[in-house]
Protein backbone atom coordinates (compact mmCIF):
# COMPACT_ATOMS: atom_id res chain seq x y z
CA UNK A 1 0.00 0.00 0.00
CA UNK A 2 2.03 3.08 -1.08
CA UNK A 3 -1.70 5.51 0.10
CA UNK A 4 -4.31 5.95 1.71
CA UNK A 5 -7.85 8.04 2.05
CA UNK A 6 -9.46 9.02 5.11
CA UNK A 7 -12.35 10.81 6.16
CA UNK A 8 -12.11 12.85 8.95
CA UNK A 9 -14.99 13.74 10.99
CA UNK A 10 -16.11 16.25 12.65
CA UNK A 11 -17.43 16.56 16.28
CA UNK A 12 -20.20 18.71 18.24
CA UNK A 13 -20.32 18.92 21.74
CA UNK A 14 -24.12 17.83 23.08
CA UNK A 15 -22.82 19.47 27.01
CA UNK A 16 -19.74 21.40 28.12
CA UNK A 17 -18.97 22.23 31.54
CA UNK A 18 -15.81 23.67 33.25
CA UNK A 19 -15.08 22.29 36.52
CA UNK A 20 -12.18 24.79 37.17
CA UNK A 21 -9.21 26.19 36.07
CA UNK A 22 -5.88 24.35 36.66
CA UNK A 23 -2.90 25.70 38.17
CA UNK A 24 -1.07 25.01 35.15
CA UNK A 25 -3.31 27.22 33.15
CA UNK A 26 -5.41 24.73 32.12
CA UNK A 27 -8.93 24.03 32.40
CA UNK A 28 -10.77 21.06 33.72
CA UNK A 29 -13.87 20.10 31.33
CA UNK A 30 -16.72 17.86 31.48
CA UNK A 31 -18.17 17.13 27.98
CA UNK A 32 -20.16 15.14 26.29
CA UNK A 33 -18.56 14.66 22.70
CA UNK A 34 -20.91 13.26 19.51
CA UNK A 35 -19.31 12.76 16.26
CA UNK A 36 -21.62 13.98 13.03
CA UNK A 37 -21.59 12.74 9.39
CA UNK A 38 -19.68 16.29 8.01
CA UNK A 39 -15.92 15.24 7.52
CA UNK A 40 -12.55 16.81 5.48
CA UNK A 41 -10.77 14.06 3.10
CA UNK A 42 -7.82 13.52 3.38
CA UNK A 43 -4.82 11.23 1.12
CA UNK A 44 -1.63 10.39 2.69
CA UNK A 45 1.07 9.00 0.02
CA UNK A 46 4.37 7.76 0.73
CA UNK A 47 7.36 9.65 -0.86
CA UNK A 48 11.13 8.53 -1.36
CA UNK A 49 12.63 11.66 -0.08
CA UNK A 50 12.48 12.16 3.85
CA UNK A 51 10.06 14.96 4.16
CA UNK A 52 6.35 16.01 5.06
CA UNK A 53 5.05 17.56 2.15
CA UNK A 54 1.24 18.85 2.60
CA UNK A 55 -1.53 20.60 0.49
CA UNK A 56 -4.60 21.85 1.52
CA UNK A 57 -7.45 23.61 -0.61
CA UNK A 58 -7.39 26.71 1.44
CA UNK A 59 -4.90 29.47 0.54
CA UNK A 60 -4.85 30.55 3.79
CA UNK A 61 -4.14 27.20 6.06
CA UNK A 62 0.11 26.85 7.00
CA UNK A 63 1.52 23.74 4.98
CA UNK A 64 4.01 23.39 7.48
CA UNK A 65 4.85 22.66 10.95
CA UNK A 66 2.10 25.12 11.93
CA UNK A 67 -0.20 22.19 10.63
CA UNK A 68 -1.31 19.47 12.75
CA UNK A 69 -1.56 16.81 10.01
CA UNK A 70 2.07 17.87 9.53
CA UNK A 71 2.89 17.40 13.11
CA UNK A 72 0.94 14.08 12.94
CA UNK A 73 2.66 12.45 10.51
CA UNK A 74 5.52 13.40 11.98
CA UNK A 75 4.91 12.17 15.46
CA UNK A 76 5.02 8.67 14.01
CA UNK A 77 8.11 8.97 11.38
CA UNK A 78 10.10 10.24 13.99
CA UNK A 79 9.33 7.89 16.75
CA UNK A 80 9.72 4.84 14.28
CA UNK A 81 12.61 6.05 12.58
CA UNK A 82 10.95 6.15 9.19
CA UNK A 83 13.59 6.46 6.19
CA UNK A 84 10.57 8.02 3.73
CA UNK A 85 8.50 10.75 3.97
CA UNK A 86 4.48 11.38 3.08
CA UNK A 87 2.77 13.64 0.75
CA UNK A 88 -0.37 14.95 2.37
CA UNK A 89 -3.46 16.28 0.05
CA UNK A 90 -6.37 17.99 3.09
CA UNK A 91 -9.50 18.83 1.69
CA UNK A 92 -10.70 20.88 4.01
CA UNK A 93 -14.86 21.06 4.59
CA UNK A 94 -15.32 21.23 8.33
CA UNK A 95 -15.42 24.84 8.89
CA UNK A 96 -12.32 25.93 10.42
CA UNK A 97 -12.42 27.60 13.76
CA UNK A 98 -15.34 26.81 14.48
CA UNK A 99 -15.85 24.88 17.65
CA UNK A 100 -15.71 21.02 15.57
CA UNK A 101 -12.17 20.13 15.98
CA UNK A 102 -11.71 20.60 12.05
CA UNK A 103 -8.01 20.48 12.91
CA UNK A 104 -8.09 17.70 15.96
CA UNK A 105 -10.07 15.58 13.37
CA UNK A 106 -7.82 16.07 10.16
CA UNK A 107 -4.82 15.14 13.00
CA UNK A 108 -6.60 12.53 14.20
CA UNK A 109 -6.89 10.97 10.84
CA UNK A 110 -3.51 11.33 9.51
CA UNK A 111 -2.06 9.43 12.42
CA UNK A 112 -4.65 6.27 11.60
CA UNK A 113 -3.19 6.80 8.12
CA UNK A 114 0.32 6.81 8.70
CA UNK A 115 0.38 4.11 11.00
CA UNK A 116 -1.97 1.37 8.56
CA UNK A 117 0.42 3.23 5.52
CA UNK A 118 3.96 2.27 7.17
CA UNK A 119 2.45 -1.06 8.98
CA UNK A 120 3.32 0.15 12.52
CA UNK A 121 0.53 -2.08 14.27
CA UNK A 122 -0.45 0.71 16.87
CA UNK A 123 -3.56 -0.14 18.54
CA UNK A 124 -6.49 2.56 18.73
CA UNK A 125 -5.44 2.71 22.62
CA UNK A 126 -2.01 3.75 21.88
CA UNK A 127 -2.79 6.20 19.12
CA UNK A 128 -5.24 8.06 21.73
CA UNK A 129 -1.59 7.83 24.10
CA UNK A 130 0.65 9.15 21.69
CA UNK A 131 -1.71 11.92 20.31
CA UNK A 132 -2.58 14.14 23.25
CA UNK A 133 0.58 15.62 22.95
CA UNK A 134 -0.95 17.65 19.74
CA UNK A 135 -3.79 18.32 20.86
CA UNK A 136 -6.84 17.69 23.96
CA UNK A 137 -9.13 16.63 21.32
CA UNK A 138 -7.16 14.51 19.17
CA UNK A 139 -8.04 10.94 21.45
CA UNK A 140 -11.43 11.80 21.10
CA UNK A 141 -11.40 12.23 17.20
CA UNK A 142 -9.48 8.94 17.25
CA UNK A 143 -11.98 6.89 19.14
CA UNK A 144 -15.19 8.91 17.54
CA UNK A 145 -18.99 8.02 18.64
CA UNK A 146 -20.55 8.98 21.71
CA UNK A 147 -18.26 9.64 24.49
CA UNK A 148 -18.01 11.61 28.05
CA UNK A 149 -14.69 13.79 28.12
CA UNK A 150 -13.14 15.08 31.18
CA UNK A 151 -9.73 16.14 32.37
CA UNK A 152 -8.88 18.48 29.77
CA UNK A 153 -10.77 16.75 27.42
CA UNK A 154 -8.40 13.86 27.03
CA UNK A 155 -10.19 11.19 29.88
CA UNK A 156 -12.51 9.87 27.53
CA UNK A 157 -15.59 7.10 28.63
CA UNK A 158 -17.21 5.91 25.49
CA UNK A 159 -21.18 5.79 26.12
CA UNK A 160 -24.30 3.86 23.81
CA UNK A 161 -24.69 5.45 20.52
CA UNK A 162 -26.85 8.47 20.57
CA UNK A 163 -30.15 8.56 19.41
CA UNK A 164 -30.82 9.00 15.83
CA UNK A 165 -31.82 12.47 14.95
CA UNK A 166 -31.01 15.28 11.87
CA UNK A 167 -28.04 17.92 13.17
CA UNK A 168 -28.63 21.76 11.34
CA UNK A 169 -25.06 23.18 11.46
CA UNK A 170 -24.27 26.98 11.02
CA UNK A 171 -21.66 29.43 11.03
CA UNK A 172 -21.66 32.97 11.08
CA UNK A 173 -19.03 34.15 9.02
CA UNK A 174 -16.85 35.45 12.23
CA UNK A 175 -14.31 32.78 13.83
CA UNK A 176 -13.73 32.71 17.45
CA UNK A 177 -10.27 31.82 19.26
CA UNK A 178 -10.47 28.91 21.83
CA UNK A 179 -7.98 31.09 23.47
CA UNK A 180 -9.77 34.37 23.95
CA UNK A 181 -12.69 32.66 25.16
CA UNK A 182 -11.11 30.43 27.89
CA UNK A 183 -9.02 33.73 28.71
CA UNK A 184 -12.12 35.37 29.57
CA UNK A 185 -14.13 33.01 31.28
CA UNK A 186 -14.23 33.42 34.78
CA UNK A 187 -14.52 29.24 35.74
CA UNK A 188 -14.85 30.31 39.86
CA UNK A 189 -18.14 32.27 38.48
CA UNK A 190 -20.42 30.25 37.22
CA UNK A 191 -23.65 29.92 38.56
CA UNK A 192 -25.01 27.51 35.98
CA UNK A 193 -23.96 24.22 34.62
CA UNK A 194 -25.30 21.59 32.25
CA UNK A 195 -26.62 18.57 34.28
CA UNK A 196 -23.69 16.08 32.29
CA UNK A 197 -24.39 13.14 34.48
CA UNK A 198 -27.99 13.78 33.92
CA UNK A 199 -27.27 13.73 30.14
CA UNK A 200 -25.18 10.42 30.43
CA UNK A 201 -27.85 8.55 31.70
CA UNK A 202 -30.33 9.63 29.57
CA UNK A 203 -28.03 8.48 26.68
CA UNK A 204 -27.86 4.98 28.73
CA UNK A 205 -31.28 5.26 28.34
CA UNK A 206 -32.39 5.85 24.60
CA UNK A 207 -33.55 9.16 25.73
CA UNK A 208 -33.05 11.58 23.18
CA UNK A 209 -35.55 14.56 24.96
CA UNK A 210 -33.92 13.82 28.58
CA UNK A 211 -30.70 14.70 26.63
CA UNK A 212 -31.87 17.51 24.57
CA UNK A 213 -33.79 19.45 28.07
CA UNK A 214 -30.31 19.04 29.57
CA UNK A 215 -28.22 20.53 26.72
CA UNK A 216 -25.78 23.40 28.07
CA UNK A 217 -22.38 25.09 27.14
CA UNK A 218 -20.77 27.34 29.54
CA UNK A 219 -18.65 29.17 27.24
CA UNK A 220 -21.68 30.84 25.37
CA UNK A 221 -21.41 32.96 28.30
CA UNK A 222 -18.30 34.28 26.33
CA UNK A 223 -18.57 34.10 23.31
CA UNK A 224 -22.57 35.10 22.56
CA UNK A 225 -21.64 38.26 25.00
CA UNK A 226 -19.04 38.76 21.72
CA UNK A 227 -20.86 37.27 19.06
CA UNK A 228 -24.73 38.01 19.91
CA UNK A 229 -25.98 36.60 16.25
CA UNK A 230 -24.95 33.16 18.07
CA UNK A 231 -28.07 33.45 20.01
CA UNK A 232 -29.81 34.96 16.99
CA UNK A 233 -29.29 31.59 15.19
CA UNK A 234 -30.12 29.30 18.25
CA UNK A 235 -33.32 31.35 18.36
CA UNK A 236 -33.88 30.76 14.73
CA UNK A 237 -33.55 26.65 15.04
CA UNK A 238 -35.93 26.77 17.83
CA UNK A 239 -38.42 29.23 15.92
CA UNK A 240 -37.81 26.91 13.17
CA UNK A 241 -38.42 23.06 14.27
CA UNK A 242 -35.44 22.68 16.17
CA UNK A 243 -35.86 20.79 19.70
CA UNK A 244 -33.23 22.53 20.71
CA UNK A 245 -30.08 24.17 19.92
CA UNK A 246 -26.46 25.32 21.44
CA UNK A 247 -23.40 26.42 20.50
CA UNK A 248 -20.78 23.93 19.95
CA UNK A 249 -17.11 24.47 21.57
CA UNK A 250 -16.07 27.71 21.79
CA UNK A 251 -18.23 28.52 19.05
CA UNK A 252 -18.72 30.45 16.55
CA UNK A 253 -20.68 27.37 15.04
CA UNK A 254 -24.66 26.69 15.97
CA UNK A 255 -26.14 22.86 16.21
CA UNK A 256 -29.84 21.92 16.31
CA UNK A 257 -31.22 18.94 16.57
CA UNK A 258 -33.90 17.76 14.74
CA UNK A 259 -36.52 14.76 14.57
CA UNK A 260 -38.52 16.11 11.59
CA UNK A 261 -36.47 15.98 8.62
CA UNK A 262 -38.76 18.22 6.49
CA UNK A 263 -38.88 20.59 9.26
CA UNK A 264 -34.84 20.68 9.55
CA UNK A 265 -34.55 21.01 5.72
CA UNK A 266 -36.69 23.98 5.43
CA UNK A 267 -34.81 25.45 8.54
CA UNK A 268 -31.52 24.94 6.08
CA UNK A 269 -32.99 26.10 3.07
CA UNK A 270 -33.65 29.59 5.05
CA UNK A 271 -30.42 29.74 6.85
CA UNK A 272 -28.29 29.16 3.63
CA UNK A 273 -30.29 32.27 2.02
CA UNK A 274 -28.80 34.01 5.03
CA UNK A 275 -25.87 36.49 3.97
CA UNK A 276 -24.97 36.42 8.04
CA UNK A 277 -24.35 32.68 7.41
CA UNK A 278 -21.20 31.68 6.36
CA UNK A 279 -21.50 27.81 6.17
CA UNK A 280 -24.34 25.84 6.51
CA UNK A 281 -25.08 21.95 6.84
CA UNK A 282 -27.57 19.23 7.09
CA UNK A 283 -26.32 16.07 8.40
CA UNK A 284 -27.19 13.42 11.22
CA UNK A 285 -25.21 11.64 14.19
CA UNK A 286 -22.04 9.23 13.21
CA UNK A 287 -21.92 6.07 15.85
CA UNK A 288 -19.48 3.55 13.89
CA UNK A 289 -16.28 3.37 15.94
CA UNK A 290 -13.09 2.44 14.00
Amino acid sequence: MDQIKLKALAKINLGLDVVRKREDGYHEVRMIMQTINLYDKISIKKIKEKDIKVKTNLYYLPNNENNLVYKAAKLLLDEFHIEQGVSINLEKYIPVAAGMAGGSTDAAATLMGVNKLFKLGLSKKQLMERSVVIGADVPYCIMRGTALAEGIGEELTPLKPFPKCHILIAKPGISVSTKFVYGNLKADEIKVHPDIDGMVQAIEENDLNGVLERMGNVLEDVTITEYPIIEEIKQFMRDNGALNAMMSGSGPTVFGIFNDYKKARKAYGLLKSNRQIKQTFLTNVFNNRR
